[in-house]
């Protein structure tokens, strides 16, 4: 498992060890010349009955004061400072420290170090109880500067603590002045949360994801899901009678899908699952459903799993389990809608008459590897945004190969016979391919559960304002398929 942490800015100091040997470490220290607390709060240090000073009595222009130290009780004492949370390493604790003045008789001023270790328990500091260094009571004696020097205690080192240090004594006005503290540690507070200590953000697979975010956190090849539809399932639905407009009920092949396209910690794409729900076909051709992603080499695939082929399938793949032949990734998801949901015994078709018995979804999925997984990519990688429109389904009409239907807009796939176009009722010369004069597309994706004509019914008598979308191109009733009032007839829209 690898344990990474988030990072925040440390000072960088040397620190001179018993074996006076100087080493570089991540260091903590306060040395006061901001001359500003709030500086050092910002920072996750905190300090009570303590301020700062400016007559240059230690090094530099700054140190820091006690203010009116009263507790002759070290753990009484209201006088301290704590560091931000560390994670101490072996060494000495260091600091510079004298009084504002002489003692008088009886009167005493001390300092002792204490650790405070993380208690998670509490939410709101995380602090556990304070812990006294062994014999670390420094007595202060008069107004020259004293260089003390603390071991860290050998069972807090690599723990997560905060140093805490109190001043305490009796009698006398005189103050504690210091400066130059330096702690052997690495800085460990996390500002942004309330100076709490850093929380470790897990990545077991190493592949730079969180596990609070990796969707396969054990799984250095993949790590996000990229679902489309985002919720629920979509619809695409296509009338088989292209280029004529045939009856128009746009119900001939109907079916629900869900993409999901997982990438990894680069967001480039690792595999396609790709699930189908065949839900109707109101027609007596034997009519086959897949789809191309445009501009995606077949040989960025590695394989694809999942599809349906007849006996003796005018589909001919390849060993990656592609369709042979073609410039862009394609895979035909099943060749004859017929083989995977039979007709029920009456009525036209499946699922497109109300009279005839309701005949259950049929679930199909294809998974596409790309060679992404782990593997060396031929022609480079596939990012995510790569296939943000390359998904073009299409039908293939009574096993004709050659004869696709695509939704509008969408171009043909290499094996099409380009010889079928501006034919019958298709105007894609002048209006973009699988069009009509009028604008009215042969196939449609609903982002979202659409209720199909019944069989028969004109897609434009079961919603009312179909017409007026398709010759608007999507500027008018963009809305037109949702239950509204005014919007459907819902006789003619099947149900069941």
């Amino acid at each position: 498992m690898n344990i990474q942490f988030s990072k925040i800015g440390m000072l960088v100091s040397c620190l001179l060890l018993a074996t006076g040997v100087v080493k570089s470490e991540l260091l903590p220290t306060l040395a006061f010349e901001s001359g500003n607390k709030a500086v050092e709060v910002a920072n996750c240090w905190s300090f009570s009955e303590f301020d700062y000073k400016s007559d240059g009595q230690i090094i530099g222009k700054w140190c820091g004061v006690t203010v009116n130290v009263q507790s002759q009780e070290q753990i009484n004492s209201n006088n301290w400072i704590k560091s931000p949370w560390i994670k101490p390493i072996a060494g000495n604790i260091t600091f510079k420290a004298k009084l504002s003045k002489s003692l008088g008789k009886n009167q005493t001023r001390s300092i002792a170090l204490y650790y405070i270790p993380y208690d998670a328990a509490n939410i709101t500091s995380g602090e556990g109880a304070p812990v006294v260094f062994p014999s670390s009571t420094i007595v202060l004696t008069g107004q020259t500067v004293q260089n003390i020097s603390v071991p860290v205690p050998s069972g807090i080192v690599a723990g997560v603590y905060k140093i805490q240090i109190k001043f305490f004594g009796s009698g006398g006005s005189a103050e504690i002045l210091i400066d130059d503290i330096l702690i052997p540690a690495t800085y460990y507070s996390d500002p942004s949360h309330n100076c709490l200590p850093v929380q470790p953000i897990v990545d077991a697979d190493q592949d730079g994801v969180a596990d609070a975010a990796d969707q396969y956190p054990n799984d250095p090849y993949r790590a996000y899901n990229n679902y489309y539809p985002a919720q629920g399932f979509g619809t695409l639905v296509f009338e088989d009678s292209w280029p004529k407009k045939g009856d128009y009920d746009l119900n001939d092949v109907v079916v629900g899908y869900k993409i999901n396209k997982v990438t990894n910690s680069n967001n480039e794409v690792v595999e396609v699952k790709a699930h189908f729900e065949m839900r109707a076909s109101g027609a007596n051709l034997k009519n086959g459903f897949g789809f191309q992603l445009d501009g995606i080499a077949p040989t960025k695939i590695s394989s694809v799993t999942g599809y349906r082929r007849s006996t003796g399938s005018y589909v001919n793949d390849a060993a990656n389990g592609l369709e042979q032949g073609q410039d862009y990734a394609t895979c035909i998801v099943f060749d004859n809608f017929f083989n995977e949901m039979p007709n029920p015994g009456s009525g036209l078709g499946v699922n497109t008459e109300k009279a005839a018995p309701k005949v259950d979804y049929q679930t199909i999925d294809v998974i596409l590897t790309f060679l992404n997984n782990g593997q060396a990519p031929a022609g480079g990688k596939v990012k995510l945004t790569d296939l943000t429109d390359a998904f073009n389904f299409f039908i293939i009409k009574n096993k004709q190969r050659e004869v696709e239907i695509h939704l509008p807009g969408r171009v043909p796939t290499k094996l099409a016979d380009q010889n079928l176009f501006n034919t019958g009722d298709d105007a894609s010369a002048s209006h973009g391919y699988y069009k009509t004069a009028n604008n009215l597309p042969w196939g449609l994706n609903v982002v979202q559960s659409f209720a199909y004509p019944v069989e028969k019914a004109v897609v434009n008598e079961a919603y009312l304002h179909f017409i007026e979308w398709a010759q608007s191109s999507g500027v008018l009733y963009p809305d037109w398929f949702d239950n509204k009032e005014g919007y459907r007839e819902s006789s003619k829209i099947y149900s069941k």
